[in-house]
């Protein structure tokens, strides 16, 4: 990916936010008022970019003194298995040390965790259903 950054603008947000519409509203069949919550105004989003095209995005939020809350977490579907995803992990992880978060925690759809495991998480908890799609719950130390 040339680019992963903090979301800014308004148009940076709006970006972000149609990549999780395509990805998990148009793609995975999530309703769009489970997909867009109340977490969206209060969390830090990431972008990615390739060629200056919006590809990937994620956001970030405290879910407790010191654990950030890593959440949807998407590339769009015709630049997945190049990596964009674990660039743009790396990226929120920076940012999350550089905050002071000693611990992440996410919940990886059940298809997902092998990705998440290669990225250092461990799942911590039995396969539960979200948004009608299987997930583990899963942390990392940084």
């Amino acid at each position: 990916m040339q680019k992963v950054k903090i979301v800014e603008t308004e148009l940076e947000k709006e970006q972000a936010f149609d990549i999780r519409r395509k990805v998990f509203v148009d793609e995975q069949g999530v309703a769009l008022h489970v997909e867009m919550d109340e977490h969206d105004d209060s969390a830090t989003h990431f972008i990615g970019y390739e060629l200056e095209q919006p590809i990937a995005a994620a956001r970030i939020r405290e879910y407790e003194q010191g654990v950030g809350k890593v959440e949807r977490v998407c590339v769009l579907a015709e630049y997945r298995g190049h990596h964009f995803g674990a660039e743009l992990m790396e990226q929120l992880e920076e940012y999350a040390r550089s905050i002071g978060y000693f611990r992440l925690q996410l919940n990886s759809q059940s298809h997902a965790i092998s990705f998440y495991e290669r990225l250092g998480y461990d799942v911590v908890s039995p396969e539960f259903m979200d948004a009608g799609i299987p997930h583990r719950q899963m942390e990392k130390t940084l």
